[in-house]
């Protein structure tokens, strides 16, 4: 009888509804003890196409939540996010279908097999052109806990609604529908909607649309909303028990708001508001809506990101700036989300340039000074950095540039859900943003800033508008030809790259010849400069190869390509010239303390402090100079001498190395260089390496994809001091080594493998290794590695060991491993554990062989970081039988890589827990490498 009711409520609420515009009546019920919305509802789509439609595709996105194989799924695992994958079926979400029907005739429909939150429903009647076809729905939600995308049921018991009802598909020629990935870019047709929403008394809705609350007269612990919103896009609805929201007049638009700030009074809230209202509809024009909803959580999803997010007590910048900067974001972010229908899947580049380009005018309009650091200038410490130079908005290219400098950028028109997250949540936009920007400055006379708002005015609310609409009018309001940036900058990611490569005098004329290092055909400013002033700049035009341009040679003593730096241009230090500079020497050496970001008229190198630890040289503080900016540079340089104080002996390391990347190619780059150290392997005992090598790096194209191959090539020269206490053997040696190593890294899946070729004087022996983890629903985790090792030809037998493979502790001939006493054969020292070579825990005989080995290693899980592992092996020595060999313990990994312990039980040496001395078997990994830590967070977002 219920589901009558609501079915004839819905009804009657459609028969009310315009059919010359899309309609969505929905009848909603929330059950609060069960997370579930009950729904009724109907859909009156209309066919603005010239073709006849058989199906309807429908967007069902609260369904994305029911399995752990569905497309959203899969995004969580590439993301390396577990939480879903582990969450029990309670916490995951729904949507159960009861009917779907025409008024007259159920309804055949499916979902889509590799879309499951999609769903074609089959028409007993076709839609001719401009005709329109009602649906009627009845099923319910169940709604998913909001700790997967922040939306859905809190802890608290408030629920965050957002894609919590169906949705129809947009067809213009062709059906646009595809599966929700996180991406906040569902796309669907403007409508007008109307919900009637009841749910307990404790409960505030709040939303952008009109509302009206009702009592009802059947459940007096309920109330009804009565919803209304016309020409919608994205809707979303709070239910909470405790609301912080305001609602805030401006003479421009009302707000209702979250995003606060306690140390910010109303009355600068109050002018901070009504200022970006002002803003927006001088800029772009004016809201379509009477209410604009923006939240915390609309922030938290494309943040700022920069010096802003620093703590309040730090607050580098003006007042209620951290709080001016979220809303004006959020704002701008939204107004353009609920007013424009560009394909936010496919059509994103312009939406996302849109944006960023309002947020550079805000900041030019109302903060035109305001540097990067904000008031933080006004300390010398800090103004002795060159970000302490930066404009505010100098950032967005930064940002850009540090993923252009790892050759991991994308082009502006792939589609969304192929881009990696850096490039989601920063770079492109960024990216796309700095593009309008270098545009307006080529163009001149405010042209993109007019086409934005001219775009805006007659594209607002309209169906099928794209990219191509935006092009056709600002190519109508430029004469210049823009073929570079829609052919070039949009469509592919080949980098902007220019030098300044001579120039000569030639009367009162100064010819500068400018080079094009990348063919890209986009135009590049030159700069004439006298005494640091700006007196002349040129825009050049189709540069092939090579291109001259003339300048008055009295007037200028610099001449800088791309002075203001608008253009995102993948190396600005070869764009500085003085044309009588000493030597040809363009630019001073700056010399710096501590990292800074690139200053491209300094040839910088940085002096930073460094300290490393040994038992032989003990504590060794040192400094390390290098070249490195904060941008990633190809070619990199390394000094770092240390003087170790238990030693009295100078010690370190140096390097040489330059990366070479190659675009759109699987090869992804070759990095080639010499390095070398010098450090204690024992008592007062020394050894100096020295290594040229190359390598080759391989990556799919599809960078979402975290798998990829190295090829490494190296000659490892080593000279070490006789120790006498020791086999005679030559203390110098050198091998050559070959290596290729694949790996697939995932969530739940984890797959590498590598095989490794040296050759010596003396031997030549080949390894291979292979490695598989996988992550089971219920959180246990196996691990599964298997090793094997053999030599070729040995001729080092008789010296020893040191060559051999090791079955618990490699003797680390190559000097590749952090070892703070190799040479220690007792003590704490001895007892660190390198999982590599044989990868066994407990001291066992056979500890080497000098013939060939092979481990199988594995650990399960007990409890969180709690493991049981087991090792069986083969080893095998000349002359001597086969010795099968296992060992069995409890490992406790506090934090991978970093800081575990393996507590032996039992092996081949009997019951190790009862064995005297059992505190010298424990072994442990503690690492101080700054580098692992860098790699857990870059596989998240790169």
């Amino acid at each position: 009888m219920k589901n009558l009711l609501n079915a004839l409520l819905c009804w009657c609420l459609v028969c009310t509804v315009a059919i010359a515009q899309n309609t969505i009546g929905i009848n909603a019920h929330l059950l609060p003890e069960e997370d579930i919305i009950e729904i009724t509802q109907s859909i009156t789509y209309q066919n603005t196409s010239q073709d006849t439609l058989q199906t309807i595709y429908l967007n069902d996105w609260a369904h994305s939540f029911s399995s752990k194989e569905t497309p959203l799924a899969v995004r969580f695992a590439q993301d390396f996010e577990k939480k879903f994958h582990l969450a029990k079926e309670k916490e995951r979400g729904y949507t159960d279908i009861t009917s779907i029907y025409d008024g007259a005739t159920y309804l055949q429909y499916k979902r889509l097999e590799k879309a499951q939150d999609v769903i074609e429903v089959a028409l007993k009647k076709p839609i001719p052109p401009k005709g329109s076809y009602t649906l009627k729905l009845i099923y319910k939600v169940k709604l998913p806990y909001a700790r997967f995308t922040r939306y859905g049921v809190t802890k608290n018991k408030d629920y965050n609604l957002r894609y919590w009802y169906i949705t129809p598909a947009i067809y213009d020629g062709t059906w646009q529908y595809y599966s929700n990935k996180n991406l906040v870019d569902r796309y669907y047709p403007n409508s007008d909607i109307r919900i009637t929403f009841s749910f307990p008394t404790e409960y505030t809705i709040i939303t952008d649309f009109e509302t009206r609350i009702e009592n009802t007269s059947y459940n007096t612990k309920e109330k009804i909303a009565i919803l209304n919103g016309k020409d919608r896009i994205n809707p979303r609805v709070y239910l909470t028990k405790n609301s912080i929201f305001q609602k805030i007049e401006t003479d421009f638009l009302t707000l209702h708001s979250d995003i606060d700030d306690r140390l910010v009074g109303a009355p600068i809230k109050a002018l901070i508001i009504d200022r970006i209202a002002g803003f927006m509809k001088k800029n772009l024009g004016e809201y379509p809506h009477e209410t604009l909803l923006v939240t915390e959580l609309d922030y938290k999803e494309n943040q700022v990101y920069g010096l802003n997010q620093l703590p309040n007590f730090i607050r580098p910048f003006p007042d209620g700036f951290q709080y001016e900067i979220k809303l004006v974001k959020t704002i701008i972010s939204k107004y353009i989300d609920n007013t424009l229908l560009v394909n936010p899947r496919t059509d994103r580049w312009l939406i996302d340039g849109m944006k960023v380009y309002l947020m550079q005018q805000y900041i030019d309009t109302y903060y035109p000074d305001l540097k990067v650091v904000g008031s933080l200038d006004k300390y010398w410490l800090v103004r002795q950095f060159y970000i302490s130079k930066l404009e505010f908005n100098d950032q967005y290219n930064l940002l850009y540039m540090n993923i252009a400098r790892l050759n991991l950028d994308q082009p502006l028109s792939k589609p969304y859900d192929s881009l990696i997250k850096y490039n989601v949540q920063i770079a492109n936009a960024y990216k796309s943003g700095t593009g309008l920007r270098y545009l307006e400055d080529f163009i001149g006379n405010g042209a993109i800033k007019n086409t934005i708002k001219e775009f805006y005015s007659n594209y607002n609310l309209q169906q099928g508008v794209s990219s191509k609409d935006f092009e056709k009018l600002i190519r109508s309001n430029s004469e210049k030809n823009l073929d570079w940036f829609f052919d070039e900058y949009i469509t592919t990611r080949r980098k902007l790259d220019f030098k300044i490569k001579n120039s000569k005098r030639e009367g009162d004329s100064l010819i500068v010849t400018i080079k094009n290092k990348r063919d890209n055909p986009a135009p590049i400013s030159v700069y004439g400069l006298k005494d640091g002033e700006v007196v002349s700049k040129t825009w050049v035009e189709n540069i092939d190869k090579t291109k001259t341009v003339a300048l008055l040679a009295d007037s200028i003593d610099k001449v800088v390509l791309n002075y203001d730096e608008i253009i995102p241009e993948y190396n600005l230090r070869d764009s500085y010239h003085k044309p009588n500079g000493f030597l040809g020497i363009n630019k001073p050496l700056q010399l710096k303390f501590l990292q800074d970001f690139e200053n491209p008229s300094k040839n910088q190198a940085f002096i930073i402090p460094t300290a490393e630890f040994n038992i032989y040289d003990g504590l060794s503080p040192g400094l390390k100079l290098y070249n490195n900016t904060i941008l990633r540079k190809n070619f990199r340089y390394k000094l770092e001498p240390q003087f170790g104080l238990r030693s009295k002996a100078l010690i370190g390391k140096a390097s040489l190395s330059y990366t070479h990347f190659l675009e759109d190619s699987k090869l992804f780059s070759i990095r080639y260089g010499l390095s070398g150290n010098r450090s204690s392997f024992g008592p007062d005992l020394f050894f100096e390496r020295f290594i040229p090598f190359v390598n080759f790096s391989f990556k799919p194209k599809d960078y979402r994809a975290n798998r990829g191959s190295n090829l490494s090539a190296r000659f490892i020269r080593v000279q070490r001091d006789e120790d006498f206490r020791q086999e005679s053997q030559d203390p110098d040696y050198s091998v050559f080594n070959l290596r290729f190593t694949h790996s697939d890294r995932a969530i739940i899946n984890t797959v590498s493998y590598n095989a490794d070729l040296q050759v010596a004087r003396d031997f030549t022996k080949l390894s291979a290794t292979f490695f598989y983890r996988h992550l089971y629903l219920n959180n246990r985790q196996i691990n599964l590695r298997f090793y094997a090792g053999a030599f070729l030809r040995n001729k080092t037998r008789d010296s020893g060991d040191f060559f051999s493979f090791a079955l618990d502790r490699p003797t680390d001939y190559l000097f590749d491993f952090n070892y703070y006493g190799r040479s220690e054969s007792s003590g704490i020292f001895s007892q660190q554990f390198i999982f590599a070579e044989g990868g066994f825990k407990s001291n066992l005989e056979p500890a080497f062989a000098n013939e060939w080995i092979t481990t199988i290693n594995a650990s399960t899980t007990i409890w969180k970081y709690i493991y049981a592992y087991g090792d069986v092996g083969l080893v095998k020595n000349r002359s001597q039988t086969l010795e099968p060999v296992y060992d069995t313990g409890i490992q406790v990994s506090l934090l991978d890589d970093y800081f575990e312990l393996f507590f032996p039980v039992y092996s081949n040496l009997g019951w190790e827990v009862g064995q005297p001395n059992y505190d010298q078997k424990i072994r442990f990994i503690v690492s101080l490498d700054i580098d692992t830590i860098i790699r857990l967070f870059k596989r998240r977002w790169y």
